[in-house]
């Protein structure tokens, strides 16, 4: 029998909340695809009032797809493939405090993430999303034209690279010669799923355009990164406990806001591969 499930979108371009549903037992496939069809859908959903282990998390995170283990993030003691991300409160930086999509630095970037709310600040610690359909969606013919053409070189190194050390930054990264790498996507790509295109560069790893230098680049790239994240473009998710977040990884990008200095906020990380982005 199939579980009757509840789907309220949050926001006019991307999101939403499911109700009804129990992560923590094993779910019908008709079930699952009501679920997946919200989830490319809505780009981003959230699972209310959930109670699981990291266990029961891997075996929802299954259904839909092998586990991409994250080479940077500290993990969950027992469970190499749920990694912790968390802030302590003599912490100043926390992770993904800025717009950004996850592993967009590898050449096969993840399909989705779920983040689920272990411990959350008394206030604040909200996650906002954009829609990378709206982003191209909103862009002029001649400005599709430009870019239909143009590849990116994404990297870790920022963020994961040997120099990226700082003694006040939130995120005790595993830093690594291996986040150098360089990898290359279209800048406009289609989506295997839904067949929408959209924009795919974001500021935490994008460097610069494919056969150019980051000088010649910067400028288009700024234009680009500060339309990603047009208000009418994002929505912003209230984290409350038992809460989890699934995002697709090709289509949105994310910003953790970090306004709850002095407190903790801790969530675990599953990531699930993907496909290489397609123009």
């Amino acid at each position: 029998m199939t579980r009757q499930i509840e789907v309220r979108p949050i926001s006019g371009a991307l999101g939403a909340e499911i109700h009804g549903l129990d992560l923590s037992g094993e779910l019908e496939n008709s079930t699952m695809a009501a679920v997946r069809q919200a989830f490319f859908d809505h780009g981003v959903v959230f699972f209310m009032d959930q109670q699981i282990t990291p266990e029961q998390q891997l075996g929802f995170a299954r259904r839909f797809g092998e586990i991409d283990v994250n080479r940077y993030f500290p993990t969950v003691d027992g469970y190499p493939e749920v990694a912790e991300v968390r802030k302590e409160p003599d912490d100043s930086y926390n992770i993904g405090g800025s717009w950004h999509t996850d592993h967009s630095y590898d050449a096969t970037p993840a399909l989705g993430s779920m983040l689920y709310a272990k411990t959350l600040p008394e206030r604040g610690g909200d996650t906002m999303f954009a829609s990378m359909y709206a982003a191209y969606d909103a862009l002029s013919s001649g400005m599709v034209d430009m870019l239909s053409g143009l590849r990116a070189v994404h990297s870790g190194a920022r963020a994961f690279g040997p120099k990226a050390t700082s003694n006040d930054r939130g995120a005790k990264f595993k830093l690594s010669e291996t986040a150098l790498a360089e990898v290359e996507h279209p800048v406009i790509c289609t989506h295997a799923e839904s067949g929408r295109k959209y924009l795919y560069v974001n500021r935490g790893f994008t460097l610069r355009f494919a056969n150019m230098t980051e000088d010649e680049s910067k400028p288009l790239l700024e234009f680009l990164f500060q339309h990603a994240a047009r208000p009418e473009f994002t929505c912003r998710f209230n984290w409350r406990p038992g809460a989890m977040a699934f995002w697709d990884n090709l289509c949105t990008q994310h910003f953790a806001v970090n306004d709850y200095h002095g407190q903790t906020r801790l969530m675990h990380r599953i990531t699930i591969q993907g496909r290489a982005p397609q123009a």
